[in-house]
């Protein structure tokens, strides 16, 4: 390995993280020799890998502020070496991946069992596979590492999917999966094609220096769109999504939704801001369309969910929505050269990026420790855990808090960004723009307040009311390992949540990287208030409203207790005058989101049975089904279906035939060539 540095000895940070990455393989390969060793495999090598997570979280956030690292790796194909590059954008999604992947990790530890799918050595070679291929896809400089740490990501994931590959239902989401993956590979390779510019060179380093014509720069961001929205859920590319993540081990969903689906949040960035010269702001349009689009349709969908992981998995969809559609508003800043207002748009879009990482993986790790416990993740099956896993319970609340968006937590602070972003947008010069900009500013509130609609269905059912189940009462709390995990996830969101202003610094390398401003010093110079433009137009303090919650509930607490009486009565609620309430007297899941389904009827596609009056056990159902996947992907499969046995038509599987198409092609080609 050749490493060129951007300053003095600044290289050792990118040796430190490929060792690290490399320290990720070895411990894959570990695995192979304790094939079904599984506690060594579960309580030392996931463990382990959770402390390179660490250390690749330390080492990212230094590289954050250290300038540009270069190097090259001579190996794969001759003459093609890999080029790395560290930057402000790779280090921050490095961030990422670290910090999630540590919790991850260690509540791995504690979760997977014996004899569920693939056997554990294997399993754990597949999923340090995946860590090391993500955080490959952030530092690759030129194609061909993009595309092979991109291709490894995919397969290693397809196989973690898959783990429990004897159900059908799985190997049908796997198959989806890997389908949805590579159409969007096809088109990443399209875009790379096309920066090149016919060089023959396929570096980053080229790519820059090429200057396009606007229409072979909005080929090569409309193919980006297409492969990169593909790999994060955007619609109409999201059809995977609701169907993979369930059907994954919950780890596993966790680091798809929360890290995976932002590396294609990185590659947008990469391919629009920094490989592409300079913008247009309709590419901004067509990314805020699309943003808005995905986000009201994810959290529509969550709405009407009564999985747990289906119901988490249109969530995240909603979220890549919003920072799609922030990412779109920075474009259209940068195009009319907004430097400060693109920076402040992309600094939301960031924020959001790094919220989701942590209170999505912490609401998929612990559903699956609901799970584990409970052999359901039908929201129709549970209810009442908090009594019987009380510290799973409490740690879930963080999470679900964050996701819909209240205040102190790290889901607000980013919301509350891009909503500045939106509403803080002095007058552009086209006036559709102007007309568009408040339009995006109230559905994100819409998609927000239903957010929180949505959150309130999932805690409620899962954890609140009376237990639906008698086998509920045997439910037991989360293990040691897993709540290490949980701890790690929880801690890092909170903080985000709390200090916004010092995590805007680090954001700030990245929003001067590809925007060339930033808001750090504007919003340090406000002290603990974050202004992002001006304290007199909009401020929030996130300490300040903790203090105050604290304090309304102290000050509550000392008149009820202190001034009033003091004393403590317990009697049991008012039950509307029947006292034999039971749990079937409780709001369902499907209860709970009619209203939205009423509402948001053309979004879905319903099938309803009805009972018959002469029924002895009257049953009535509803199928809420994606209109997507049978008024476009059935269609495209039947069409591709009839287009293969046409062609399978030439197969006459005689020698005279093949060569009459041989001397046809020839023929043609003469012809061709005389004209």
């Amino acid at each position: 390995m050749s490493a060129l540095a951007s300053s003095g000895h600044s290289w050792v940070l990118l040796d430190s993280v490929l060792l690290l990455l490399g320290a990720w393989l070895a411990i894959g390969l570990a695995g192979l020799f304790a094939l079904r060793r599984f506690k060594l495999v579960a309580q030392v090598l996931f463990p382990i890998g959770g402390a390179v997570g660490i250390g690749l979280f330390g080492a990212a956030m230094v590289a954050l502020f250290s300038g540009p690292q270069t190097a090259e790796l001579v190996i794969g194909l001759p003459g093609l070496p890999f080029h790395l590059r560290l930057d402000a954008l790779s280090a921050f999604f490095l961030m990422i991946i670290g910090a999630v992947s540590a919790g991850v990790s260690a509540f791995a530890a504690g979760y997977f069992r014996h004899g569920e799918g693939t056997p554990p050595g294997l399993l754990c070679l597949q999923y340090h596979v995946f860590l090391a291929s993500m955080a490959g896809v952030v530092l690759a400089d030129d194609a061909y590492a993009f595309m092979v740490m991109w291709e490894t990501m995919a397969l290693s994931s397809f196989f973690l999917v898959t783990a429990n590959h004897r159900i059908a239902e799985i190997r049908r989401a796997g198959t989806l999966y890997l389908i949805v993956a590579h159409i969007g590979a096809i088109a990443i390779l399209l875009c790379f094609g096309v920066l090149q510019a016919n060089t023959g060179d396929y570096s980053f380093a080229n790519m820059r220096a090429q200057h396009l014509s606007p229409f072979w720069a909005s080929v090569a961001f409309l193919l980006a769109l297409l492969g990169f929205g593909a790999k994060a859920g955007l619609l109409p590319l999201h059809i995977w999504l609701p169907e993979a993540h369930p059907a994954a081990p919950s780890p596993v969903s966790a680091l798809m939704s929360a890290v995976m689906l932002k590396t294609a949040i990185y590659g947008l960035l990469r391919v629009t801001f920094d490989l592409l010269h300079q913008q247009q702001w309709w590419w901004g349009v067509v990314m805020l369309a699309v943003g808005l689009a995905t986000a009201i349709f994810g959290v529509v969908f969550a709405a009407a969910q009564t999985d747990m992981k289906r119901l988490l998995a249109y969530s995240s969809i909603e979220n890549i929505g919003l920072i799609g559609a922030g990412m779109g508003l920075a474009l259209v800043f940068s195009s009319y050269s907004m430097r400060s207002m693109a920076a402040l748009a992309l600094t939301a879009t960031l924020y959001h990026a790094a919220s989701h990482a942590f209170f999505k993986s912490l609401l998929f790790v612990s559903t699956g420790a609901v799970m584990h416990s409970t052999d359901e993740r039908s929201l129709g099956h549970l209810g009442g855990l908090i009594r019987y896993m009380p510290w799973v319970a409490w740690v879930t609340l963080a999470g679900v808090l964050a996701s819909a968006g209240l205040p102190p937590t790290s889901g607000f602070a980013a919301e509350w960004l891009l909503l500045q972003s939106f509403l803080f947008t002095p007058g552009l010069p086209d006036p559709f723009l102007n007309m568009l900009v408040p339009v995006g500013a109230a559905l994100i509130a819409m998609v927000g307040a239903l957010a929180g609609y949505v959150m309130v269905k999932f805690y409620g059912v899962v954890f609140l009311g009376q237990p639906r189940e008698a086998k509920l009462a045997q439910a037991r709390d989360a293990g040691r390992w897993e709540r290490r995990g949980m701890r790690w996830l929880l801690i890092g969101g909170v903080l985000l949540g709390l200090f916004p202003i010092q995590f805007i610094q680090f954001i700030d390398p990245v929003t001067r990287l590809l925007t060339g401003a930033g808001i750090g010093p504007q919003v340090a110079a406000n002290g603990w208030l974050l202004a992002p433009t001006a304290v007199a137009r909009a401020s929030y303090s996130p300490v300040i409203f903790l203090l105050g919650v604290a304090g309304s509930f102290a000050i509550a607490f000392f008149i009820v207790r202190r001034l009033y009486h003091g004393r403590v009565r317990r009697a049991p609620p008012w039950d509307c005058g029947f006292p034999g309430q039971t749990s079937r007297m409780q709001d369902t899941a499907e209860g709970f989101g009619q209203p939205i389904r009423q509402i948001f009827e053309p979004f879905y596609r319903i099938r309803r049975h009805l009972p018959s009056p002469f029924d002895a056990e009257p049953r009535y159902e509803v199928q809420v089904e994606d209109r997507f996947w049978y008024g476009l992907y059935l269609p495209i499969a039947a069409l591709t279906t009839r287009i293969a046995r046409w062609i399978g038509l030439l197969q006459q599987g005689r020698i005279s035939i093949y060569l009459m198409y041989s001397f046809a092609t020839l023929i043609a080609l003469l012809l061709w060539v005389r004209r």
